[in-house]
């Protein structure tokens, strides 16, 4: 019976040593999703201070 438990002892401790493999992790790129912008989205600023300016000196 101790043979019996021990060989089951030995199988197991040799199955977890080689569980895992040599080879390099395969890792994917991770997905870069860019937002579509306008060109209007620049000129807002400018626009939204001129209007405040001629506001200003109505």
């Amino acid at each position: 019976m101790k043979k019996l438990v021990l060989a089951a002892a030995l199988t197991a401790a040799a199955s977890t040593a080689y569980a895992g493999s040599l080879a390099e992790p395969v890792v994917e790129a991770p997905v870069i999703v860019e937002e579509a912008t306008g060109s209007s989205t620049g000129a807002l600023l400018p626009i939204l201070l001129l209007v405040v300016a001629a506001a200003a000196l109505s």
